[in-house]
């Protein structure tokens, strides 16, 4: 059977998340990524660096644990596909330039460990930590630490050694960035000359590992956009219910049989969820998608319980931000909403 070429230009969105990923026809080749790649690849040969990390389309930005390959996220290869990623995540990670570049240099640092089982010397495992330590679904950052650099949002070179790793190289990398002057008296910058010491040795090495596989591979993804998003959606894994109703109760009123005067307080969030969204997400560092989430069980809880702003819209506001960004703060932190139970 012949499966008809799709056109992402014509194609209605109730079809287009009804296709599967395979199917969809994206390529690195002649697009804006190939360009990218282009680039990462002129600072590695401007470093001195012959190795190359080989570039594929998945369905996030990756490289698989030990293998010298970086895997870019497909949506980035249309913009039919940047567009629906935005209308669903409210986001798209890597949809400039600049940002697609700091995620290639990070994933790149990752490929470049592996090609060359950095993570195996003993230096490194002295400045870094153990590689085989376990990846937790959360972490604890601490915002003003200076043994480490700082590249990715959320303190990511503290999530994991192999991260930290990744991140300083990415900063070692970054043409414009003078790693000696920007982090004169961190105690990141011991990390720093270490890969610059490192990057050094390995020139005119070939690598250990000079292939690797590539999973997650976007043309083998049997998935289709719908169930991809659905999932990706799917941000908590708590039973909210009445979480937030305490609070919500305290920050708005709940409505009195005879009054119709008040506004209701669900309509204020719907009014102001975009600019809460850009607000929390820009002083947690949150994702925006993420956010977005809780404010929508934040409008349901609201209507369900017939609240009304009680006090002054702007100071009703104001609670109703700090709420949201402590929640969100916690979650960064401890990976929950809740405490322990």
């Amino acid at each position: 059977m012949t499966i008809q070429k799709i056109n992402l230009e014509d194609i209605q969105e109730e079809d287009l998340l009804k296709t599967r990923i395979r199917d969809l026809p994206v390529k690195i080749e002649d697009t804006w990524m190939e360009e990218c790649i282009k680039e990462l690849y002129s600072e590695l040969s401007n470093k001195g660096i012959d190795f190359k990390p080989v570039c594929y389309l998945a369905d996030e930005w990756l490289a698989p644990d030990r293998e010298p390959v970086v895997g870019m996220p497909f949506f980035l290869a249309h913009p039919v596909l940047m567009r629906l990623e935005k209308q669903m995540m409210l986001d798209v990670e890597g949809g400039t330039k600049d940002w697609c570049m700091k995620l290639l240099r990070h994933e790149t640092g990752h490929a470049i460990n592996y090609a060359y089982k950095l993570y195996t010397k003993k230096k490194w495992q002295e400045l870094f930590g153990h590689f085989d330590k376990e990846y937790k679904d959360t972490y604890r950052f601490r915002p003003y630490s200076k043994s480490f650099v700082r590249h990715l949002e959320d303190y990511y070179a503290q999530y994991h050694p192999d991260e930290d790793f990744a991140e300083t190289f990415a900063i070692w990398l970054t043409p414009e960035i003078d790693w000696q002057s920007d982090y004169k008296g961190w105690k990141a910058l011991g990390k720093l000359k270490f890969v610059d010491e490192l990057m050094s040795d390995l020139k005119n090495k070939q690598p250990l590992i000079k292939k690797g596989k590539k999973y997650w591979q976007a043309a083998k993804l049997t998935s289709t956009l719908g169930h991809y998003y659905k999932k990706k959606r799917h941000t908590y894994a708590e039973d909210f219910n009445d979480f937030h109703d305490a609070n919500l109760k305290n920050i708005f009123q709940v409505k009195n049989k005879d009054e119709k005067s008040k506004p209701l307080a669900y309509k204020l969030i719907k009014k102001h969820r975009k600019q809460l969204i850009k607000i929390v997400s820009k002083w947690t560092g949150e994702k925006k998608y993420i956010i977005d989430g809780l404010l929508k069980i934040l409008i349901v809880r609201s209507k369900d319980l017939n609240l009304v702003i009680a006090a002054d819209e702007s100071m009703t506001l104001i609670n109703l931000t700090t709420y949201i960004s402590s929640l969100m703060m916690k979650y960064m932190y401890t990976g929950r909403l809740r405490g322990k139970k």
